[in-house]
C-alpha cells in the first residue's frame, strides 16, 4: 500500500490536510483531514438574547463575517415574522457584494494564482510579476471599503441590526464608493485576461451535483428561500425550512467537520454551483467573458470554480455599482430599524456566502432567547464533494508520480476555496 499525504494544506483559511491511500493503482481511501478543534458555535449562543446572536456569530470568521451576520439576522427575522424595508434589502445585498469581491480577489490572486504560475506564495509571485498581485489587492481593498461604508467596519460589521441598520450610510460616502467602483469596472478586463492566460488544469473530471440558492431575480446572494440541486439535467428544490433534507450532516472519524450528502450523493456549492443553477445570469459581458475563459456549464471539472469566481468578481463590481446608483437615484432614507417583538418560534435562512450556501436556523423561546441553533457552512457542505474529486484526480492521473498527484490534490482543494475554521462546529457522538 502507498499513501499520498499532505500534512498541511497551505494557502487556505484554517488547518487541514489530505490523505489518499492506494493499493497498487486502486484508490482505497480518501480523506479531507480537518483537525481543528470543535468551535462549539451552536452551544455558544444557546440562551442568548436575539440581539446578541448575530454579533457573536459574525466572529466565526473574519473573511465571512458579513455572511454570518446577515444570515443570522435573516433567520431571526424569519422566526419573529419581521419583513425589512426594500432599502435594507438593497444595503444588505450590497454588503454581500463587498464581501464576495474581497474574498474572491483574495482567493484568486493571492491563494490560487501561485499554483498556476509554479510559485510557492503570492509574495514570490509579486517579486517577479507584481501586476496580478496588485490587481488582487486593489480589488480586495474595494470589497473592504464597501463593507466598512455599509456595515460600519471592514470586518465584523456592527451597523447591520435586527430589522434594518443602526444608521444609513451618508450620501457623500456612497458617492465616494461609486467612484471607487467605477474605477474597478475597468479592472474587469484585466481579471478575465489574467485568468484566461493561465495554464489549463485538465486533470479531474467527474459528474457533479451542484446546489445553490435560486434567487428571485436570478442575481442575488441575500434574497431567496429555495435551493436548487442540479445534476445531469435533473433539478430538485429544497425550501429553507426543509434544509436538513439537503444537508443530512453526519460525523466522520477523520474530520472534526461534518459531511453532507443529498439523497446519498456529495454535492458542490460555491461560485460554479451558483452559475450552474442560475445560468441566465450569464448574459452580455459575462457571456463574452465566459467564452473567453472556455467555461462550459454544467462543468465536470472542479478547477472551473476559479473561472466561475472570476466571472462573479467582475459581476459583483458592476452589480454593486448598480445598487449604489439606485440608492442615490431613489434617495437614501434615514430609516429606523423595525421594532422587534420577540416570540417563540423557529426561523431558518439560507444565503450565498462567497464559498457557497450558508444556513442558520434558530429556535427561540417566548422571551426571545435561543433554545437551539444550527449553523451549516459552505466548506462543511463541500467536504464530501472534495473527497470525491480528490479520488477522481488520482484515478485519472496517468503519471503515478507522487509529487504530481500531491500538487493536483492541493490545487483542487484550493479551487474549492475552503474556509476550514468555519466548517468545524459541535460534533455529537452517535
Amino acid at each position: 500500500m502507498s499513501t499520498i499525504r499532505i500534512e498541511h494544506l497551505a494557502r487556505v483559511e484554517g488547518h487541514g490536510g489530505i490523505t489518499v491511500e492506494l493499493e497498487g493503482d486502486t484508490v482505497t481511501n480518501v480523506h479531507f483531514d480537518v483537525f481543528e478543534g470543535a468551535r462549539l458555535l451552536e452551544s455558544l449562543v444557546r440562551g442568548k438574547r436575539y440581539d446578541e446572536v448575530a454579533p457573536i456569530l459574525s466572529r466565526v470568521c473574519a473573511i465571512c463575517s458579513v455572511a454570518h451576520s446577515l444570515t443570522s439576522l435573516k433567520a431571526t427575522e424569519n422566526a419573529f415574522g419581521i419583513r425589512v424595508s426594500p432599502q435594507t434589502e438593497l444595503l444588505r445585498e450590497l454588503m454581500f457584494r463587498g464581501e464576495s469581491i474581497e474574498s474572491h480577489a483574495l482567493h484568486l490572486f493571492l491563494l490560487a494564482l501561485p499554483d498556476y504560475l509554479n510559485y510557492p506564495s503570492a509574495i514570490a509571485v509579486a517579486a517577479d510579476k507584481p501586476a496580478p498581485v496588485l490587481l488582487g489587492l486593489r480589488l480586495k481593498k474595494l470589497g473592504n471599503q464597501i463593507q466598512e461604508t455599509i456595515g460600519g467596519r471592514a470586518i465584523h460589521p456592527v451597523n447591520a441590526v435586527m430589522g434594518g441598520f443602526g444608521k444609513a450610510p451618508p450620501v457623500e460616502e456612497l458617492i465616494a464608493l461609486r467612484s471607487s467602483l467605477m474605477q474597478a469596472v475597468a479592472d474587469g478586463d484585466s481579471v478575465i485576461d489574467l485568468i484566461a492566460s493561465l495554464p489549463a488544469t485538465d486533470f479531474c473530471h467527474s459528474d457533479t451535483l451542484y446546489a445553490a440558492l435560486r434567487s428571485p431575480n436570478l442575481d442575488a446572494y441575500y434574497a431567496g428561500d429555495e435551493v436548487m440541486v442540479v445534476s445531469n439535467g435533473n433539478r430538485a428544490i429544497v425550501n429553507a425550512a426543509d434544509y436538513r433534507s439537503l444537508t443530512n450532516e453526519k460525523t466522520v472519524p477523520h474530520s472534526t467537520a461534518k459531511h453532507s450528502t443529498f439523497r446519498g450523493s456529495p454535492f458542490m456549492v460555491g461560485s460554479l454551483a451558483r452559475l450552474t443553477v442560475n445560468p441566465r445570469r450569464l448574459t452580455g459581458k459575462l457571456a463574452v467573458a465566459m467564452k473567453r475563459l472556455k467555461l462550459q456549464l454544467p462543468a465536470d471539472n472542479p478547477m472551473d470554480n476559479n473561472k466561475a469566481q472570476a466571472l462573479e468578481l467582475i459581476n459583483d463590481v458592476e452589480r454593486a455599482l448598480e445598487i449604489i446608483e439606485q440608492l442615490l437615484r431613489d434617495g437614501i432614507k434615514d430609516e429606523r430599524a423595525i421594532p422587534v417583538q420577540p416570540r417563540a418560534g423557529t426561523g431558518s435562512a439560507i444565503t450565498e456566502a462567497p464559498r457557497g450556501l450558508l444556513i442558520h436556523s434558530y429556535t427561540y423561546d417566548d422571551e426571545g432567547r435561543i433554545m437551539s441553533a444550527d449553523v451549516v457552512t459552505p466548506t462543511a457542505l463541500n467536504a464530501a464533494s472534495m473527497e470525491l474529486h480528490f479520488r477522481r484526480a488520482v484515478e485519472q492521473c496517468a503519471d503515478r508520480d507522487e509529487a504530481i498527484m500531491a500538487k493536483r490534490l492541493q490545487m483542487i482543494a484550493r479551487a474549492y476555496d475552503p474556509c476550514i475554521s468555519c466548517s468545524v462546529h459541535l460534533v455529537r457522538k452517535r
